[in-house]
């Protein structure tokens, strides 16, 4: 029987003001295995004000050794229950378990404790000023935080704000997809089980388009940390600019991976698979542009087709699994429409291009799909498709594979092939990317800083630096003239 889920307020597990309810689906069944509460403004509002009460009491008269105590015990905990909110993770998403439990699960529990480590070392400094004063700088926290995340790594990316906002001393309302809320509201239950005081983790259900909108445009929230589609991104700076809030936008992308002929060929075709096809494609750093030095172009397409062709999307929960089913029917029904405008265009298409069967008749499955014969122009070469499709574009020479990387209106990640390390070296200098990889893709650390240039948006996840975005400065001048 699909389980029952309400909003978490105050420490408290309440229905929505409305009573309304959301199906949540598992996109490899296509069967109901949730409802989630669907808030109204007044459950915001509610939120909102446990959050600005926490803010201004319990949670700020703790030490921040003791705030980094608790931010520390969620990762803990995360990592006792890992099997159990791995398999949330795949039920809500589709994606393989071995990725949610072997993967991103530890990855969300390092951050956690990666950032409780910071806790107690957010510190300010003392400035040599002119004339007989102290001036010195505090680091305070900025408020209340609304963290929205997106359906692709629904637990992850909650981390990734949730752990820097924690440590720093702010306090937290989450909003999930509206897909994918299991695991936030697994979240919520840890907050509890650590002993978080009332009020500063909160986790409110619902339409993104609705109940997004109540947050951004909420007098009480101080800052929107969003990971989304671009024009969502858009449309949030717009919404935000009422009450002038603090924002970090991760957006989306359209990445290049670019191979050269000096490259390892065969460790280049792994690299690119993963880059496309780790979660589906349905991440917005994937390796989706493909730029194939023409002069190894036929080789390295005959390559990697033979690899695609070799991937078989699978049960989800079968810990062999290595390509689960696209999130929703809806994103399954994008996806197919890129293929069919692709092939429209003249794009050759040597793998995939259609949805899959798994044996079960259901499920939002597809085919890995490559695409050759790609142009710059072309409309998989220049938008997200946020799918398990690749799109190969050939280059001239070195500069002309800078070119081509660069014209793109985003700018989230790179990556560069090649033995050359003089080259690869330039060529990362040249990529217009908040990360660029050398011989490899997709690897992060919560240590490096994530983040996009041009319309992939601005700030950055992970590492120190995430810890500005959820502080500002407060310089303090002492008279000291007698």
């Amino acid at each position: 029987m699909p389980t029952q889920h309400k909003l978490f307020i105050n420490n408290e597990w309440c229905d929505a003001a409305g009573g309304k309810t959301l199906d949540v689906i598992n996109p490899a069944t296509e069967e109901v295995v949730a409802t989630i509460a669907s808030a109204e403004s007044s459950d915001v509002d509610a939120a909102v004000q446990a959050a600005r009460a926490a803010f201004r009491g319990p949670w700020a008269k703790l030490s921040a050794r003791e705030r980094g105590r608790l931010v520390w015990k969620m990762g803990e905990r995360l990592m006792e229950r890992a099997d159990e909110i791995a398999r949330l993770e795949t039920l809500h998403n589709g994606k393989p378990i071995f990725e949610s439990r072997q993967i991103e699960i530890p990855a969300a529990a390092e951050c956690f404790q990666y950032y409780a480590g910071w806790a107690d070392k957010i510190q300010g400094e003392t400035i040599p000023v002119k004339g007989n004063y102290l001036t010195y700088t505090l680091r305070e926290p900025i408020g209340v935080v609304a963290a929205i995340v997106p359906w692709n790594f629904p637990l992850l990316l909650t981390a990734w704000k949730v752990a820097p906002a924690l440590a720093s001393g702010n306090t937290v309302i989450i909003k999930p997809a509206s897909q994918t809320p299991l695991t936030a509201l697994a979240l919520a239950e840890i907050a509890l089980e650590v002993g978080l005081p009332p009020g500063v983790l909160n986790v409110i259900t619902g339409p993104g388009a609705r109940v997004g909108q109540f947050l951004v445009e909420h007098p009480g929230i101080d800052k929107i940390a969003f990971t989304g589609d671009t024009s969502t991104g858009r449309e949030i700076m717009r919404g935000a600019a009422g009450t002038i809030k603090h924002l970090t936008l991760e957006l989306g992308g359209k990445s290049p991976n670019i191979v050269f002929p000096d490259a390892d060929l065969d460790a280049a075709v792994r690299g690119a698979t993963t880059g496309i096809f780790y979660g589906k494609g349905e991440v917005c750093a994937a390796g989706s542009r493909l730029l194939v030095d023409q002069s190894i172009r036929d080789e390295f397409v005959d390559k990697l087709a033979a690899r695609t062709k070799k991937m078989v999307p699978g049960d989800p929960m079968d810990p062999k699994t290595r390509l689960g089913a696209i999130a929703s029917k809806s994103q399954l029904e994008r996806v197919l429409r890129y293929v069919d405008v692709a092939k429209k265009e003249g794009a050759a298409l040597v793998a995939g291009g259609s949805r899959a069967d798994i044996g079960t008749g259901k499920g939002y499955f597809m085919q890995p799909t490559v695409f050759a014969g790609v142009t710059p122009a072309m409309t998989i070469a220049r938008e997200e498709i946020f799918g398990p499709v690749l799109a190969t574009i050939d280059f001239a020479d070195v500069d002309e594979a800078i070119e081509r990387a660069n014209d793109s209106n985003y700018g989230l990640a790179a990556a560069v092939w090649t033995r050359d390390i003089k080259k690869a070296h330039y060529v990362a200098s040249r990529l217009q990317a908040g990360t660029v990889w050398i011989n490899t893709y997709n690897i992060y650390d919560t240590a490096a800083p994530f983040g996009g240039y041009k319309q992939s948006g601005f700030g950055r996840e992970m590492s120190q630096h995430a810890l500005q975005h959820y502080t500002q400065v407060k310089s303090v001048w002492v008279d000291l003239n007698m």
